[in-house]
C-alpha cells in the first residue's frame, strides 16, 4: 500500500468553499485587474503610507509585493499567510478592500485581456517567467470573471517563494 502524501500548498487550494460559495477579498491593483485573495489568508490589514520592501509584522520581516506604481502613495499593507511562517507575504496598495462571496458557478475562468499583457514576455518557452511586479503574467495564476468584472487570482505561492529567495 502506498503512503499517503500530505497535501502540498497551492494558492488555489485555499479558495475553500462554504456551501458552494467562495469567500474572497478584492484587493485594489493599479494598471491591472483587482486581485481576488481568499479572505482566510489575510492575517492583518494595516495603515501604511510609505513604500517599503520589508514589513516588520509581529517581530517578523515579511517581504512586500507592490500593487501600485512607484509614483503612487500606498495607504495600506495586507499581510497574508504563507506555506510557512517564513513565506508570509505582504501586499502594498491603496484603496478600499471589498469582501465578496460568490457562487463557484459564477466564477468563470478567462484569458487575461490583451490590454494587461506585456510584450516583454511574448516568448512561448515553458521556462518559468521571473517575478516582475510590472509583468502581470509573471505572477498570474488565473484571470477570472465574476458579474462581468475581470479579476486576477495571483500565484501567491510563486510570489512568496521568489521574493523570499531574492531577499535571502
Amino acid at each position: 500500500m502506498k503512503k499517503i502524501l500530505k497535501h502540498s500548498f497551492e494558492a488555489v487550494s485555499l479558495l475553500t468553499t462554504n456551501n458552494g460559495m467562495l469567500d474572497v477579498t478584492i484587493v485594489p491593483a493599479f494598471n491591472q485587474p483587482d486581485w481576488l485573495i481568499p479572505s482566510s489568508l489575510i492575517l492583518s490589514v494595516d495603515d501604511y503610507d510609505e513604500r517599503i520592501s520589508l514589513y516588520d509584522w509581529q517581530q517578523q520581516d515579511v517581504v512586500v509585493f507592490h500593487l501600485l506604481p512607484e509614483n503612487e502613495t500606498p495607504d495600506k499593507i495586507i499581510v497574508l499567510e504563507g506555506n510557512t511562517s517564513s513565506h508570509r507575504l505582504a501586499l502594498q496598495t491603496a484603496g478600499e478592500l471589498q469582501q465578496l462571496q460568490a457562487r463557484i458557478a459564477e466564477v468563470k475562468d478567462i484569458e487575461l485581456p490583451e490590454s494587461f499583457n506585456d510584450t516583454k514576455i511574448a516568448d512561448n518557452s515553458e521556462a518559468m517567467i521571473p517575478l516582475d511586479e510590472n509583468v502581470v503574467l509573471s505572477y498570474l495564476f488565473q484571470a477570472v470573471m465574476i458579474d462581468d468584472k475581470v479579476y486576477l487570482v495571483p500565484d501567491l505561492d510563486n510570489i512568496a517563494y521568489q521574493l523570499i529567495d531574492l531577499d535571502s
